[in-house]
């Protein structure tokens, strides 16, 4: 596998891996909204525990403790946008276009996902 590689392709191999309650039902299942809920929760953990125990800096072991948690993270992204029937690069994609047009009219601070 290379280095580099695309969010569909992750979202396709994460596949293989995804077994949880609900999954191939008609309904979405719960089950990755709730894992992403925990699993972000984990990665909020450990830059609390980077604040509280190391003065705020991010050590080399917080750092790969991180690493595994965010892929955590993005594990349950690709269960969800399955789910959803989503691509994930497709669900980048707008994100980062979303995102050029809030900067180009300067809105990039500020609350609401209507801005």
């Amino acid at each position: 596998m290379s280095d580099d590689l695309s969010f569909d392709e992750y979202q396709r191999l994460a596949g293989r891996t995804a077994l949880y309650p609900g999954r191939d039902e008609a309904a979405v299942a719960p089950y990755p909204a709730l894992g992403l809920a925990g699993e972000a929760g984990e990665v909020c953990e450990a830059v609390k525990k980077a604040i509280r125990d190391d003065g705020g800096e991010i050590t080399d072991d917080r750092r790969r403790a991180l690493k595994k948690e965010l892929g955590d993270v993005l594990w349950y992204i690709a269960a969800l946008c399955e789910e959803l029937d989503l691509e994930m690069g497709a669900v980048a994609q707008h994100n980062i276009a979303k995102l050029a047009d809030r900067k180009r009219r300067g809105v990039l601070q500020g609350d609401g996902d209507e801005r």
